[in-house]
């Protein structure tokens, strides 16, 4: 899907909002003079602006949440770490002859304390995008992740990992390079690391793609940010024969923060601004932060078999039910 396709897609339900922007854009460039009345509209204008986005916004269907994580001017994981790192560098290659651009990581401080952070990383634009295969890592993505998650262990190091891919690369090339075993190991090795994982679903979370860097003590997920097994469109096209029905789909698999909080599958629901993180990255990045902190600070009081014992009950209990004769 290309940047413009997702515009398009915003431009659905969010024609309202952009409707009375223009308008208030219109007051703001005529209104030089100091009219009063011209000056008592445009604050009427803001205060509807206001509450016609916090009425959409509180109403988006999972089906236009997706549309909104997938938006090109949402923040990526490289938005993102400026605003949550100190002197915070990112470090390359999986040491097998691959740097897969859409998997980022590094070393930083989070206030005092210094951290590895991982996350899948989308492109820009359509140039940027093509460079970083649209956010879906290759084998070699995630051997690199694994390479850092390992160093962190090491080091005893907290782990801070960012999701936001549709999935993890599906080609020809992939399949030959070890994607599956790649996910596999990640998961295997996620369960026996000593030090505190702490996961944040910020963007789109697709398929194994996502939970190869999911598996943590805390799963922590931005409120409008989407967590799935499969895309709607592939759900419909799978059950149905007919990716039309994807609305119906996007539903059916329980993909926002509020139904996965419900669920168990997320710990906590980070709230975004009003208009999505893409609307003020930094007061995202300070929401997010400060969760974080509070998390790591929680973790950091247990001991490492406690951890690894928790993060294996959490995951073991997931999709457990009970049925009643």
């Amino acid at each position: 899907m290309t940047n413009s396709e997702r515009k398009t897609l915003m431009l659905d339900f969010l024609k309202p909002v952009s409707e009375i922007e223009n308008q208030i854009k219109h007051l703001n460039d005529v209104i030089k003079d100091g009219n009063a009345a011209l000056m008592q509209e445009l604050n009427s204008f803001a205060v509807e602006l206001r509450d016609l986005k916090k009425d959409i916004f509180a109403s988006l269907t999972p089906l236009q949440r997706l549309h909104l994580v997938r938006q090109a001017e949402r923040p990526t994981t490289l938005d993102y770490i400026p605003y949550l790192l100190d002197d915070w560098i990112e470090l390359h290659g999986d040491r097998g002859g691959a740097d897969d651009p859409a998997m980022v990581g590094g070393l930083g401080r989070l206030n005092d304390r210094t951290v590895v952070f991982i996350g899948h990383q989308r492109g820009k634009d359509t140039k940027d995008n093509v460079a970083r295969n649209f956010g879906m890592p290759s084998p070699g993505g995630y051997r690199k992740a694994l390479r850092l998650m390992k160093y962190a262990n090491r080091f005893n190091f907290p782990i801070l990992t960012f999701i936001d891919t549709p999935g993890a690369w599906a080609g020809i090339e992939a399949e030959r390079l070890g994607q599956g075993e790649a996910i596999a190991v990640n998961l295997r090795e996620m369960f026996s690391f000593d030090v505190p994982i702490v996961c944040t679903v910020i963007g789109e979370g697709g398929s194994g793609g996502a939970l190869g860097i999911g598996i943590g003590d805390s799963v922590l997920m931005l409120e409008y940010a989407v967590y799935t097994v499969a895309t709607p469109e592939a759900c419909a096209a799978i059950l149905w024969k007919d990716s039309q029905q994807s609305p119906e789909a996007a539903e059916a698999l329980k993909i926002t923060s509020a139904d996965l909080k419900a669920l168990g599958i997320i710990d906590y629901v980070i709230n975004e601004p009003i208009g999505g993180s893409q609307a003020d990255p930094k007061i995202a990045a300070e929401n997010l932060k400060s969760v974080l902190v509070k998390e790591l600070d929680n973790l950091m009081c247990l001991e490492s078999n406690q951890r690894r014992l928790r993060r294996y009950d959490k995951f073991r209990k997931m999709g457990t039910f009970y049925e009643y004769k």
